[in-house]
């Protein structure tokens, strides 16, 4: 790209700017915003709305994306865990939700396959929720065996039981249409993280369809809006427990007129007090941004976008394996990368510098360049196409040639 090398608002604050070879991380900035939601943003924080007013008309733009009852914006899919958790843990009840995250007294276990746990499941604990795990790792052992069985989620349902937490990968089981029947049959709610499952468009409403009670996706990865934004949808009674411990709740009872059918004020016989989701407000901008954006992700077409990302991934390949010490292969784009990644196996018997050497190396160039390092133990590193222009891939090529021609 033109600004590859060049100042920007990065190099004017003395901070080095990052060429994206690793997908849509979140500790990189995620992924490009889209210039008509960037815009929309600007135009959103020239005036003001009543934030309730624009969760409302959001609620109605991701039901119709979805196909769920109600949806909510929140502050990134992590926001969106622990509001959900928080959802099922106080339902509508207003006192509940005061005293969250102290639970006692009160439901507040959520059930968990042990290989869905992940870091990101923090947020369920940090709603007060207790992580009931369930199943072994077996499979991992090549016995054939599976990892969880669906009557051991059944037989880890209780009374204490708030919710069922499932993440959607390719390779978790049980199947979620499995696990939501043995849910609803006791009455509990199963809550999806699906940050990152998008694209397909399918995926949006895949999960409603497979009976989640609440579906958590990431608005700043494939969405391309705001990276501070993430979306829940699901039924309307959960959203509405979302929104009551989330939206500022500092006004006057006499004059408090929440929108409907976001929040059903008659029902209440109070105005809650700021909830547990106060701390992750989202703001008007990125509100209008993400609305832009999922309207703009809707329309655009994914598969000529994957066959981009097939193509040049390819290119990376070929232009990597010619590098003496490099093993290149092109993923398909349905593992944990929604996107196809090239594979590099680095022999530093070759090359003169470990997976790990290089990485460092890349960090250290200006711009930094940052790659796949999730198997760095295993000598590899991979590279998406996904946030990448022409000019990016050739000076990713370009530093990783040169690096390696340093070693040698």
């Amino acid at each position: 790209m033109d600004t590859v090398g060049k100042a920007d608002i990065y190099e004017e604050l003395s901070v080095p700017a990052v060429i994206n070879a690793a997908g849509t991380k979140t500790r990189i900035g995620g992924s490009r915003i889209r210039s008509e939601a960037r815009d929309a943003m600007q135009r959103a924080g020239d005036s003001f709305v009543r934030i309730s007013d624009l969760q409302a008309k959001a609620s109605d733009r991701i039901a119709e994306a979805t196909g769920a009852e109600a949806g909510y914006v929140t502050s990134g899919a992590a926001a969106g865990l622990l509001l959900s958790a928080a959802a099922a843990l106080a339902g509508r009840d207003v006192h509940r939700m005061d005293r969250l995250p102290e639970t006692t007294g009160f439901a507040d276990e959520i059930v968990m396959p042990r290989t869905h746990r992940t870091g990101y499941d923090h947020a369920f604990r940090a709603a007060g929720a207790t992580i009931v795990d369930v199943g072994t790792n077996d499979k991992h052992l090549g016995t054939g065996s599976t990892a969880v069985e669906p009557w051991e989620i059944e037989r880890a349902i209780s009374d204490d039981t708030a919710a069922i937490g499932y993440v959607q990968k390719s390779y978790t089981e049980p199947p979620l249409e499995v696990v939501t029947s043995i849910a609803h049959d006791h009455d509990v709610p199963v809550i999806v993280d699906a940050a990152a499952e998008l694209p397909p468009t399918a995926n949006l409403s895949r999960f409603v369809d497979e009976g989640a009670d609440l579906v958590v996706f990431s608005g700043g990865k494939a969405i391309r809006g705001p990276q501070t934004t993430g979306i829940v949808a699901g039924r309307r009674d959960l959203v509405e427990s979302i929104a009551l411990q989330h939206l500022d709740m500092h006004a006057a009872a006499s004059v408090w007129d929440p929108p409907e059918p976001l929040i059903d004020g008659d029902r209440l016989d109070c105005v809650p007090r700021q909830g547990i989701g106060r701390p992750m407000k989202v703001g008007k901008e990125e509100l209008v941004g993400l609305i832009v954006a999922l309207d703009s992700f809707l329309d655009e077409d994914h598969a000529a976008n994957a066959r981009a990302w097939r193509q040049e991934a390819d290119r990376i390949a070929d232009h990597l394996a010619e590098i003496d010490g490099f093993r290149t292969h092109v993923t398909d784009g349905t593992d944990v990368s929604v996107a196809p990644e090239v594979v590099v196996h680095v022999d530093p018997g070759e090359t003169g510098l470990s997976a790990t050497e290089l990485v460092r190396a890349l960090h250290d160039d200006r711009p930094r360049v940052f790659v796949g390092t999730d198997r760095l133990d295993d000598g590899i590193v991979t590279i998406n196409p996904m946030c990448l222009d022409d000019d990016e891939t050739a000076y990713v090529v370009t530093r990783i040639t040169d690096h390696v021609d340093a070693a040698s």
